[in-house]
């Protein structure tokens, strides 16, 4: 996997991006001058008005803490595959657990990759009478017994990447003229932080190269370490697909709907996908998703620039709530239609999904 570098003690130059490529955003310019802060600010509206990707650097996370998160992710995609079951999805109302290769869709296809999906630990809330079903995904995760490292590994990086993508976006607020701490309500408490550990383990036997398919992201913010391997695409303007080369100590980032909603379409939310590797080779990433509470209801951003927003865009199949707990269970009971049928069977038939 690729490691993330040591932050420097001092703010220094951002990679330089090759023509074509995602802009690169040294978030530690935040510590440095003036200068440095108007630098990143600039850089930073740039990117999430424009692309709405961006290769994040000087962000603090330590090849140490990298490593102990791949090591342990590895250890468990090379257990025994009656081990990865033991922890399998199906077992949980809360959508935590292992998903076979082949058993998520996006799009209505199969995407081509196996996964263990990992929360904050918390109680299971299950729904009193009148509470939306939203609250089933607030719940315990599913460990391998085989590999404790795992946990404290995994929830560890929740932890880690929840203080950087809390920061971001008190940047970001900042680089388009809003207050940074506009959101911090919807936060407060138990936010839904979630991340996965992916394997893409090559072409699909029936030759699809669907990794996994063309979506966008429900949340806030979402930070992506992906290793060496490739295979992530951004959609461009023309409807076309942009390569995004790993980058060695780099998360890419992109932005979710809610923030695109909540500013009218001023920040983006772009549509991306994995194309499979070829043949039998392998590709590991691990997303994390920075998210509000489930319950959190997300009020428009009152910015300088709100009246110049081209407006957000609207998908009929994909409509969007100002309350986030809709939006996530609309999108794990479509992702995870087994999971749904087994332990929600009721709100299937009533057309809750």
């Amino acid at each position: 996997m690729t490691q993330q570098q040591s932050p420097s003690s001092t703010p220094s130059a951002a990679p330089t991006a090759s023509p074509g490529a995602l802009p690169v955003i040294d978030l530690s310019l935040a510590d440095g001058s003036p200068g440095d802060r108007r630098r990143l600010h600039d850089d930073l509206r740039a990117a999430a008005t424009g692309v709405g990707f961006f290769q994040l650097v000087g962000h603090g996370v330590t090849p140490a803490e990298t490593t102990a998160l791949t090591d342990a992710m590895r250890a468990f995609f090379a257990l025994p595959e009656a081990d990865r079951l033991a922890v399998s999805n199906l077992n949980s109302p809360h959508y935590r657990g292992y998903t076979r290769t082949g058993d998520e869709r996006t799009g209505g296809s199969r995407d081509w990759r196996d996964q263990l999906d990992i929360g904050a630990e918390l109680p299971a809330h299950v729904p009193a009478g009148g509470e939306p079903p939203y609250w089933w995904l607030e719940g315990p995760n599913q460990w391998p017994a085989a590999l404790p490292e795992l946990r404290t590994a995994a929830l560890g990086w929740i932890d880690r990447l929840g203080g950087v993508a809390a920061r971001l976006l008190h940047e970001l607020l900042t680089a388009i003229g809003a207050r940074p701490d506009f959101y911090d309500y919807a936060f407060a408490g138990h936010p839904h932080l979630r991340l996965k550990l992916v394997r893409y383990p090559g072409t699909a036997p029936d030759g699809a190269g669907q990794g996994v398919g063309a979506h966008k992201d429900y949340g806030f913010i979402t930070l992506l370490l992906q290793d060496t391997v490739g295979g992530l695409q951004v959609e461009r303007p023309d409807g076309g697909f942009l390569e995004v080369p790993p980058m060695e100590g780099a998360f890419v980032v992109n932005l979710g709907e809610l923030l695109e909603v909540a500013t009218d379409g001023y920040l983006k939310a772009t549509s991306h996908r994995v194309v499979s590797p070829p043949g039998a080779r392998e590709r590991f990433s691990v997303p994390f998703f920075y998210n509000p509470r489930l319950d959190a209801h997300i009020e428009p951003l009152d910015f300088p620039s709100a009246h110049h927003a081209p407006g957000a865009t609207e998908d009929p199949a994909n409509p969007l709530f100002a309350e986030f707990g809709l939006n996530e269970w609309k999108g794990y009971t479509r992702a995870h239609p087994e999971v749904t049928r087994r332990h929600h069977p009721e709100l299937v038939d009533s057309g809750s999904r």
